[in-house]
């Protein structure tokens, strides 16, 4: 297991390595560059070669490059020109990275609670009217864009029915201790049951929305990876040596079914943090996803790098997570 790991953490700082030279070159290719967020299109030659000059600009693409790479390992990327004016970079991330993470796990937990039962159940049911309604509700899942969706539920439960909170994270009104960003944990930290309760209730709207992408694709893997198990020979074997249906389910069916469940929560994670900037924007809410499309409307190159090379980076460890939990529940893959 230890050679496994380390042979993975191998390739995970290859990538990240890969990632961070492609992540140079396209912000580099964008129309008007970091000069002009800075100074503006209407800019003199003479005032954006002396910027270039400052900025490093002038020096050839493999020291610019190096340097970038020299700053990013001391998490330095620059000051934010539109997001958050003023702010570094890597703070304007680190304040909005707790309301994404709050809205990705909720709406995984989500996902997962609902899609893998569901689809368990309607594989056990195959061809019955639950089996056609799961997998009927499933397609509406992946058909319908998130940001309808998140409209659809935000006009029905919080404009005409007025039962649930229509954007934010929390009642402006409650003076809410803040201790880790995390505004669920800190009111369950600080004991005020009131802020973590609205708070709650304030990511429902946005997770179920969030939510129905990665529950579809759980659901329709979960259901053929049970099929495709119910029907192998040490299933039959089993039930042919007496043994009991809940063992069979357990040790012989949902075990091997969820290899390649695990691996698709895994990806699924990529699909949270994409749909997070549709969402976030329809909730108004401070995530890293809303800080990614100011930062394109803005031009604000210093937090688009450090977003999408941290949220690339939070991809590629959760994928090593699951990679790992994959080896613990298949040993033949630390062989490998």
């Amino acid at each position: 297991m230890l050679r496994y790991t380390i042979r993975r953490l191998a390739q995970l700082v290859l990538v990240v390595f890969v990632l961070s030279m492609l992540l140079f070159a396209w912000l580099r290719s964008l129309p008007g560059g970091p000069v002009s967020a800075l100074l503006g299109d209407r800019a003199t030659p003479e005032a954006r070669a002396q910027l270039e000059a400052q900025l490093g600009l002038d020096q050839p693409i493999f020291v610019q490059y190096w340097r970038f790479l020299e700053r990013a390992v001391t998490g330095d990327f620059g000051t934010s020109t539109g997001v958050q004016r003023g702010a570094t970079a890597l703070d304007v991330f680190l304040t909005r990275i707790p309301a994404t993470l709050e809205l990705s796990i909720l709406a995984l937990l989500l996902a997962v609670a609902i899609g893998i039962p569901m689809g368990y159940l309607a594989a056990r049911k195959r061809g019955s009217w639950l089996d056609n309604i799961s997998i009927t509700w499933s397609l509406v899942g992946v058909a319908v864009p998130v940001f309808f969706l998140a409209f659809l539920l935000k006009f029905v439960f919080a404009i005409q029915l007025g039962v649930l909170p229509a954007s934010g994270r929390q009642d402006s009104a409650l003076d809410a201790t803040r201790v880790t960003g995390f505004y669920i944990l800190d009111g369950l930290l600080t004991r005020e049951w009131d802020a973590a309760l609205d708070s709650f209730v304030h990511l429902i709207l946005p997770a179920i929305a969030l939510s129905t992408i990665p529950f579809a694709v759980i659901f329709r893997i979960t259901r053929a990876a049970v099929l495709d198990v119910m029907d192998e020979d040490y299933v039959r074997t089993a039930r042919a040596k007496g043994l009991g249906s809940m063992v069979i389910r357990r040790r012989h069916i949902l075990h091997n079914a969820m290899l390649p469940v695990v691996t698709t929560i895994g990806l699924q994670t990529g699909a949270l943090l994409a749909g997070a900037v549709l969402t976030e924007r329809v909730f108004n809410i401070a995530g890293i996803g809303q800080a990614v499309a100011l930062g394109f409307e803005r031009k604000d190159f210093p937090v688009l790098q450090v977003v999408i090379l941290a949220s690339a980076m939070m991809y590629v460890l959760v994928n090593l997570l699951v990679d790992l939990s994959y080896a613990l529940i298949d040993p033949r893959l630390r062989t490998r």
